[in-house]
């Protein structure tokens, strides 16, 4: 190793951050250390980013949804998070919605996302999204074989019509593999802070992993289309995962990057 380098790990180490992700966990592990300064600063400059793409969506009236889906435990909410912790909070929202209502089951199913929808100016993430009836309710039983088809059926020109309206559409899908996703429960399972974050749901997710699979290359095979592909991100990394999910939505979008902030 050069003098040069020995300095750059040292002056990383020495920070606060440094210091935090040293001396965080144990045994001590420099190499870890180093691996998440790295990460901070990488995803400070994308943060900025985020910024200018933010300030450019509220000068110009732009309309943005970036969707999210994935196994449970894939990370959907971390990679949320980290896309929205510096943004101005009061031209975005995060939307998650829970079970519908009877009324809401009443309607055409897409009309509560409808609701959901951005005004001008305004970024809408969604945790989990119109995607449910896809792959979540069918493999759970939640809707009827003739309901997952009409949408199916129907969501692409759902698509095409807020993309023809100039809303501009992500769509991301965070992968993990089984194991990752066992080990993920399991310490979701193991954590008093985390215990609420699993539902009967998750429960059965790794008996079902087949039947997700299954309807997930279905979805793939209908809804990734050139006007609204999907990308997906493998997400075992969580860091990794996170950066690339914010790199894609940039390069995405063609927001101005010489915008001031």
């Amino acid at each position: 190793m050069s003098e040069k380098d020995h300095l750059s790990i040292e002056k990383k180490l020495n920070s606060t951050k440094g210091l935090l992700a040293l001396f965080s966990k144990e045994p001590i592990n420099v190499d870890r250390a180093i691996r998440y300064v790295d990460y901070e600063k990488k995803l400070e400059k994308l943060q900025i980013e985020l910024i200018k793409l933010q300030t450019w969506t509220i000068q110009n009236n732009e309309r943005i949804i970036v969707i999210f889906e994935g196994r449970d435990a894939a990370g959907k909410g971390g990679a949320i998070r980290r896309m929205t912790e510096r943004i101005n909070p009061r031209f975005m929202r995060i939307v998650a919605l829970s079970k519908p209502t009877e009324s809401e089951q009443s309607q055409w199913y897409f009309q509560r996302y409808v609701n959901q929808l951005p005004k001008a100016g305004e970024m809408v993430f969604f945790d989990r999204s119109w995607y449910n009836r896809a792959v979540v309710e069918p493999v759970n039983g939640f809707c009827t074989k003739e309901e997952h088809d009409i949408f199916m059926n129907q969501v692409n020109d759902f698509e095409r019509m807020l993309l023809e309206s100039g809303v501009h559409l992500v769509k991301i899908y965070m992968s993990i593999s089984k194991k990752e996703q066992a080990k993920r429960f399991h310490d979701i399972k193991s954590n008093p802070l985390k215990q609420w974050k699993m539902t009967q749901v998750d429960e059965s997710a790794q008996e079902l992993w087949d039947d997700y699979t299954a309807y997930k290359k279905a979805m793939f095979s209908k809804t990734d289309t050139e006007l609204a592909p999907w990308k997906v991100i493998r997400a075992n990394r969580k860091t990794e995962a996170r950066m690339n999910v914010i790199d894609y939505v940039l390069k995405k979008i063609p927001y101005d990057k010489s915008i001031e902030i």
